[in-house]
């Protein structure tokens, strides 16, 4: 594979790379870059962890990279999930492995850090130190949205380390590329800022989009609010489709979600199928009754999206479709900690956690 087709790869799914210079210089250079992405201990497993980010990963270790996927535990600990006990946040990293085991990801190939391990140097706080003296306080408050928070919450002196700490990762993991989601942008800008400050090598920045929560976007006042209000959210069953879900929940789930007629912008459904259903499976197939146009099957995305824009295909037959392709994903998870017991036994302890922001 050449440098170039790797940066094809990684085109398809992300949103935005800063820079696709950079990013094909590395591959040019560097047979086995070091990505990462990281993640909360924060409850039970919903479909832009389970699968958005499984499709993401394939895809980068296609591209020969070595994969850092980073338990962020001491960050939930800091944000106060799961009450803040670190006991059952490192449970819940425990049953993240195994739904990215259950989604397909060959763990033999990725590397599992967790941040409670990699914190545990004086170096590592040298360098938190070194990060924070290169960022104001304003620039602090603004970058914690990465945490879900903003200046206007009630905030914990701890909560105010979050950005620090996270860009200090990038370089304590001496990541190559920094693949995350649209949200976490500030943390990765903020590094390739430090790196330069520091003569720290520079990240290469990839993020990919977030997936809409099932009530589609809620307009706030600037587009990062409104992208952060609008994403599907772990703590939130209303706008979540979870990877543990029945048959029947995903029907219910996506029959009453928001799916304006026409409009494939801030629409959920349809982008369930953009970034989930046809990048995964191939294709989206929807079944309908001869006198509405009969089976139908879209590989190609614009034709997908022509077909909403004017019409042809209606948003009842639109959610059918996404909902079986739903299912033909899920079940396989489901199945998985039916069989494994440890997974089953880790799944119902998390399941009894309360859920805390």
């Amino acid at each position: 594979m050449t440098p170039q087709e790797k940066v094809d790869i990684i085109k398809s799914f992300a949103e935005e790379i800063v820079t696709e210079e950079e990013l094909l210089h590395l591959f040019e250079t560097n047979e086995h870059p070091v990505a990462y992405d990281g993640f909360e201990p924060s409850g039970i497993a919903p479909i832009h962890f389970g699968l958005l980010r499984a499709i993401n990963i394939k895809k980068l270790l296609s591209c020969n990279i070595h994969l850092k996927l980073y338990l962020a535990d001491y960050f939930a600990f800091i944000n106060n999930k799961m009450g803040g006990d670190m006991e059952k946040i490192k449970r819940v990293g425990e049953y993240f492995v195994e739904i990215w085991k259950a989604s397909g990801i060959d763990t033999s190939k990725i590397e599992i850090v967790w941040a409670s391990k990699l914190m545990d140097s004086i170096d590592y706080w040298d360098r938190v130190l070194t990060v924070a003296k290169s960022l104001t306080l304003q620039r602090t408050l603004k970058s914690l949205t990465i945490a879900g928070r903003s200046e206007k919450d009630s905030l914990t002196t701890a909560q105010l380390f979050y950005p620090s700490l996270q860009v200090s990762d990038i370089f304590e993991l001496d990541v190559d590329i920094c693949q995350l989601g649209m949200d976490q942008r500030r943390a990765n800008m903020l590094a390739r800022e430090v790196a330069d400050k520091n003569g720290w090598k520079k990240p290469v920045a990839v993020h990919h989009p977030m997936l809409l929560g099932l009530k589609g976007i809620k307009e706030l006042d600037n587009p990062e609010a409104t992208m952060i209000a609008s994403k599907m959210s772990k703590s939130d069953p209303t706008s979540a489709i979870y990877m543990h879900d029945s048959k029947e929940e995903i029907d219910a789930r996506i029959k009453t979600a928001f799916c304006p007629p026409k409009i494939t912008e801030g629409n959920p459904i349809f982008e369930y199928a953009r970034l989930i259903i046809i990048p995964e499976l191939g294709n989206l197939k929807i079944y309908r009754d001869p006198e509405h146009g009969g089976y139908v099957e879209y590989s190609d995305i614009n034709k997908l999206k022509i077909d909403y824009g004017d019409g042809t295909l209606h948003p009842n037959d639109l959610k059918l479709g996404v909902s079986a392709g739903l299912e033909t994903l899920i079940k396989p998870v489901r199945e998985y900690f039916e069989k494994d017991r440890h997974a089953r036994n880790l799944y119902n302890e998390v399941k009894s956690f309360s859920v805390t922001r």
